[in-house]
């Protein structure tokens, strides 16, 4: 069980690295703090004292307690490894792998070394990691965005990250607020893709699966429904089924068995990536359907996945090693504008958006 003087001390602490206390600013009074957390004054000195020790905080007799300096700007070593930090919302898992070892090769052939982090596509995991890095001495941030389609309740972090000087870029998505540098692919015209691949072989009852607490897959989502619309083909709101990251092993596949219990059941399938394409298949398999001559089926991402059964997927492309190694050589150019001689130097890095492309493999044919 957490201690209540270590509970005051997190939260003082998460308060100066989302920049609620900035450097120098007199935090509350012990008063105040014991007011506000509900302990004793003696709580409140020994956690104010844990976090002066720790450099965190500082006192002026008969003034207070302040946030100490921490911006680290003109104090690192000449010889001292640079260090960056990337964040993906996993890191063992699917395309996750390609796109860290296309940054990780580059960064270290650069001599920088590299902190790898995972929020398994959770705010409060994110926040760990945010805090983890304003904590250390990192040079530059690759992060991918947790939970991309919903209000970002850490944005303070990355504010916070501006303030310090602490350069980051944005990879798959972004959060739209920050209006960051990042490298993403045309998702929009990716969902188009597949959908209007299945309308040229003559499908007309497809079904779209979309994970959508993630920008990509409202963006995909929303291509499946411009295909249809551009052909003059309506949509059965039955054909859209929408699932959260915690949701996708259970909902997709219990979604597609009501389906496929129905009279008019579905002809093709537009899948989120190729991850939820492998689990739609073994209900496919389950209900003895045969693909493509009974079920055409379209993946995204062009994983390894999308080879791995018996039945190679027709999928988008994504450039993973690609945007892994572009995104290393952003962040080193953003990092060395800003240690240079010259340090308001606009350095011309720019945002890039990768235009998908069909891969046509043997889970689609015409009706």
């Amino acid at each position: 069980m957490e201690t209540k003087y270590n509970k005051v001390k997190q939260d003082i602490k998460s308060k100066i690295l989302d920049g609620t206390y900035n450097s120098n600013q007199r935090i509350s009074s012990e008063n105040e703090l014991m007011r506000e957390f509900g302990v004793s004054r003696h709580t409140i000195r020994v956690a104010l004292g844990e976090l002066v020790n720790e450099g965190w905080l500082y006192r002026e007799q008969g003034a207070g307690t302040f946030v100490a300096e921490r911006t680290k700007e003109g104090i690192r070593p000449e010889n001292k490894i640079k260090n960056i930090a990337i964040v993906t919302t996993y890191i063992s898992d699917y395309i996750f792998p390609s796109i860290i070892r296309g940054a990780e090769a580059y960064l270290s052939n650069q001599g920088y070394q590299v902190s790898l982090y995972s929020t398994n596509n959770n705010h409060e995991n994110e926040k760990r990691v945010l805090e983890s890095i304003l904590s250390q001495d990192v040079d530059g941030v690759i992060i991918e965005p947790t939970k991309s389609a919903f209000s970002n309740p850490n944005i303070n972090y990355y504010f916070n990250l501006e303030r310090l000087n602490i350069p980051y870029i944005m990879i798959n998505a972004f959060y739209d607020e920050l209006e960051p540098l990042c490298l993403v692919v045309n998702d929009e015209l990716g969902g188009f893709m597949q959908t209007e691949h299945l309308l040229k072989l003559g499908h007309r009852n497809i079904v779209g699966f979309f994970k959508t607490d993630d920008l990509q897959g409202i963006k995909r989502m929303k291509g499946y429904i411009k295909a249809h619309r551009i052909n003059q083909i309506p949509i059965s709101p039955n054909n859209i089924i929408t699932y959260s990251s915690e949701e996708k092993t259970r909902k997709a596949p219990d979604e597609l068995k009501k389906l496929l219990s129905s009279e008019e059941k579905p002809t093709g399938i537009i899948c989120y990536n190729d991850e939820i394409a492998l689990i739609l298949l073994d209900v496919l398999r389950e209900k003895k359907l045969q693909v493509p001559k009974d079920v055409s089926i379209v993946g995204y991402d062009d994983s390894f996945l999308a080879q791995a059964s018996e039945v190679k997927l027709t999928t988008i492309n994504h450039p993973k090693n690609e945007m892994g190694e572009t995104a290393a050589k952003m962040i080193v150019q953003l990092v060395k504008g800003k240690d240079g001689p010259n340090r308001k130097f606009d350095v011309k890095v720019e945002t890039v958006i990768y235009e998908p492309e069909l891969i046509v493999r043997s889970s689609t044919a015409e009706l």
